[in-house]
């Protein structure tokens, strides 16, 4: 149902503009209501339900809480509405289950605004039950002591007028008091006037009350009126005067009986978390109101269920309160009937999906009946709202505003709105406002790293902060909570107006105390298991402090070595910043350019790689040891693209550097010489470089091409076995997918196993170079089956796209092997072909004389290869391997 949005309306000339006040479904809300209140009135409806049961446990109530503009208050008042009759309930809500019950719903704003008191909060509840035509003598008679007490002279009928309950409930009220005034000074046989001798009547009524008279037999029935009328008719007795409202609607006959529904909106404002004092009075009447039933909707949660609040409030504890004692539930704004699970009252009122944003924003203004707001901007603004409802509001006015000038176009609307800061901080204290403020500097955060970036010295503002709607909670994450993406956005980037706003120098210091808090954690746990994982968190959440706030490395060096040094290569970078040009200014913007080109360079074009680490290096902005790894990785990319000559630079620099990477470069050299066919200098290397140096990989890689698969596999065993002793996940799989390949040529069975642990050990690291030595693997494994050649199209294509130029050779290679076996000898003709341009610049020139040995060919040329041992020897090997192989699948055919 859509009504008229007066604010949008009164913001434009334009006569022909329809202003609606839209409506967005919230049908997963009302379907928990509607249950919450049908399992009620079952309740209500049992012989043995007690309004007079003080101890029994309250299922009477349901909570919405949500950031503020969420649309709490829109969604109590269509609740309000829904209840009050079927002509105002949204078609796509259904028909409640209740049909024949009598609802009377009364919505009262608690709203510092509104200035609701309590005592306004319990005339409104009578004056809603004055519609049921009659009085209720024991509430009535209490209440008329009670205004006497505190309102003398002043009639009760003005004050309603005043406060708009008489044009809301109509004027019974007053009336209806009177009536419950006579009614009982007639019982107790009192002469003359009553309206001006309360005290006379309700001291005659205690004491017939007291002495069971028959005349009031039925006000008897009370067993705690008495006491209420003898007790000092002040605020304190009035919170207690509910339970009598109770007890009278449990007196109505069955044709009167009535539910009523009362909705609470804006609970926030009922006080803060230290002063309680009003929160104490609404509570105790939705606890001596067990028949009635409530809807309260505010920022927070109820904290009733915390028995740790005792003393501060009348009744807590799970067993007290047992739905709000449930674990919250956190719903959308929309989803499918049937999915609503559980009995927590406690709900997040989820902001809405990207669908409900569009139709929500076409609906709120329209000429003709065709949205004003074109589908451009509507895609802008919701994806900048993160689907929350005021943010669309605020967005429909700067439209607005802006088409009063001229056509708003979809870049007006990549824009925050200070509002949203105001409305996020009214109800925090100095202290939440300060961590609320630090942690936007977070993706997410815990309650020890909120307070060091906070700067406090205790965790209790930080506790208090991640009760609030707008901190979400992931259980299963790093770190449990975040902001929800809007406020965290708002507060970062727009105009902040308050008086405690922040000045840069305080945004840098927080920035710093924030990167420091985050080293202290990943240094505390390590880096191995779970410390794997805090150490990219924290390096993705430093990166991007140190980056936007020009902060000194610090921790993060050590960090960085930490990430390569296992060959993982998580997604590292941090989000780009808007409005950033290309370039960098500081040390730690060429760091975060250098981690980013290491992780993606597993999903780029090698080449791409080179450009993005030369212009790192070529920056000169970062400290000398991580200018070397810069380097030391270029030069990797560089023979990985077949520019030997340029990585031999940038290896031979980093390895007389003498810092952490000069034993992996010494193997980057070593690597060179057996690309360049020199296998004794290659060999003798590889002799030098220790653990460190990776020495039994580099040994197996230069075993096995010489045919000498037993030694190159134990080779790789033991390099596979010592990365597992240090802990290091990427080399361990690196030499298993090594070793798989060499078992492959020479005993498929065996290969089968060791794949299966190569892909196991593979299981969550991004290794692109080392996937691929895998599916070749695989391929070279079925050499001489069916099957044998269907992978290496597809392989060839990726092996070019990812620019590694040893896995196109190594792959031509499986190919030549494979048509040496099944004897196709025009095929290996087109293989040699290949194999030749790859080795063009002069290096891995060897693949193709090994082509030659496996299909028994004279070489055309004098080979340049110096080999370990003789020429013959190697070529006797290969030919052995292809033989040995034909005979194999001629057996199993």
């Amino acid at each position: 149902m859509a009504g008229r949005d007066l604010r949008a309306l009164f913001s434009t000339n334009d006569a022909g503009l329809q202003a609606g006040e839209a409506f967005t479904n919230r049908q997963v809300q009302w379907e928990l209501v509607a249950a919450a209140l049908a399992s009620h009135l079952q309740r209500t409806a049992t012989a043995g339900f007690d309004v007079e049961d003080l101890e029994a446990p309250r299922d009477n109530i349901m909570v919405f809480h949500g950031v503020g503009g969420i649309g709490k208050t829109t969604l109590s008042r269509k609740i309000e509405a829904a209840l009050a009759g079927a002509g105002q309930r949204p078609a796509q809500w259904g028909e409640p289950s209740w049909a024949g019950e009598r609802i009377l719903p009364v919505r009262i704003d608690l709203a510092r605004s509104v200035g609701t008191s309590f005592e306004d909060l319990v005339l409104t509840i009578r004056a809603s039950l004055s519609t049921l035509g009659r009085p209720l003598p024991a509430f009535d008679v209490a209440l008329r002591r009670y205004w006497e007490h505190q309102h003398p002279g002043e009639s009760l009928e003005e004050y309603l007028r005043r406060g708009g309950l008489a044009g809301r409930f109509g004027k019974a009220l007053p009336q209806q008091l009177q009536s419950a005034m006579g009614d009982v000074a007639q019982a107790l046989l009192l002469p003359g006037t009553v309206g001006t001798a309360v005290g006379q009547l309700t001291g005659s009524l205690v004491r017939a009350l007291r002495e069971r008279r028959q005349t009031v037999r039925a006000l008897a029935r009370c067993a705690r009126l008495a006491d209420l009328l003898e007790a000092e008719p002040d605020m304190e007795a009035l919170s207690y005067y509910p339970h009598l409202l109770a007890w009278e609607l449990a007196q109505l006959p069955a044709d009167k009986r009535v539910m009523p529904v009362i909705l609470l909106d804006t609970f926030d404002d009922v006080g803060d978390r230290t002063h309680r004092d009003l929160e104490r009075l609404i509570q105790r009447v939705v606890w001596l109101m067990p028949n009635a039933f409530f809807v309260i909707t505010g920022r927070s949660r109820l904290q009733w269920a915390d028995a740790t609040l005792q003393g501060q409030l009348d009744y807590t504890g799970p067993i007290a309160w047992p739905g709000l004692a449930a674990p919250a539930s956190a719903i959308p704004a929309a989803r499918p009937a049937g999915a609503v699970r559980g009995r927590g009252r406690q709900v997040l009122v989820g902001d809405f999906s990207p669908e409900d944003c569009d139709d929500y924003l076409a609906r709120r203004l329209s000429r003709d009946g065709r949205p004003l707001i074109s589908g451009e901007i509507r895609q802008v603004i919701t994806g900048r709202s993160h689907g929350l409802p005021l943010y669309l509001d605020l967005s429909v006015l700067r439209f607005l505003e802006i088409r009063r000038s001229r056509e708003p176009a979809p870049a007006d609307f990549d824009h925050d709105f200070g509002a949203l800061i105001a409305r996020t901080l009214s109800d925090l204290t100095p202290d939440e406002r300060h961590v609320l403020r630090s942690v936007s500097l977070l993706d997410a955060f815990d309650l020890t790293l909120a307070t060091a970036a906070a700067g406090l010295p205790h965790q209790a503002p930080a506790q208090r902060l991640i009760e609030r709607p707008f901190v979400r909670e992931n259980a299963f994450g790093l770190w449990p909570y975040h902001l929800h993406g809007l406020i965290r956005s708002t507060i970062r980037s727009a105009d902040d107006a308050t008086d405690d706003r922040w000045t840069n120098g305080d945004w840098h210091q927080a920035a710093e105390r924030a990167l420091a808090a985050l080293g202290t954690q990943w240094t505390a746990v390590g880096t191995s298991g779970q410390g794997r994982i805090l150490l990219t968190g924290c390096l993705r959440q430093g990166l991007t402090l140190a980056r936007d706030f020009g902060l000194d490395l610090g921790w993060l060096t050590d960090a960085a070595w930490a990430y390569v040094s296992d060959s993982v290569w998580e997604p590292i970078a941090p989000p780009v910043r808007p409005g950033h040009t290309d370039g960098f200014e500081t040390s730690a913007d060429a760091l975060v350019e250098l981690l980013a080109a290491l992780a993606r360079r597993q999903h780029e074009h090698r080449s791409v790689t080179a450009s993005r680490l030369a212009a790192v290096t070529g920056s000169h902005l970062l400290p000398a040891d991580l200018h070397e790894m810069g380097v030391y990785y270029l030069a990797k990319a560089h023979r990985d693209l077949g520019d030997s000559a340029a990585s031999r630079d940038g290896m031979q620099l980093v390895a007389d550097g003498g810092g952490r990477l000069a034993p992996a470069a010494r193997r980057g050299l070593a690597h060179l010489a057996r690309l360049a066919g020199d296998f004794p200098t290659a060999y003798d290397t590889a002799r030098t470089l220790g653990w460190a140096g990776r020495q039994h990989r580099v040994e197996g890689d230069i075993l096995w091409p010489h045919g000498d698969m037993d030694r190159a596999a134990a080779a790789y065993a033991a390099a596979r076995d010592q990365a597992e002793q240090h802990g290091i996940a990427g080399e361990r799989a690196t030499s298993q997918a090594q070793r798989a390949l060499v078992v492959a040529f020479t005993d498929p069975v065996t290969a089968d196993d060791e794949l299966h642990l190569a892909e196991q050990l593979l299981t969550g690291l991004d290794l692109r170079a080392t996937h691929l030595t895998v599916r070749i693997a695989a391929l070279i494994r079925d050499v001489g089956t069916p099957r044998g050649l269907e992978a290496g199209r597809d392989l060839r294509t990726e092996a070019r796209d990812a620019g590694i130029t040893a896995a196109q050779a190594v792959l031509e290679l499986a190919l030549a092997f494979h048509h040496a076996v099944v004897g196709e000898q025009e095929e290996i003709r087109t293989v040699l072909g290949r194999l030749h341009e790859l080795a063009q610049r002069g290096d891995y020139a060897y693949y193709a004389d090994i082509a030659h040995f496996m299909a028994d060919q004279p070489l055309p040329q004098p080979s340049t290869t110096r080999w370990l041992d003789s020429e013959d020897a190697v070529r006797s090997r290969w030919h052995a391997i292809v033989m040995e192989r034909r005979r194999s699948v001629r057996t199993q055919v």
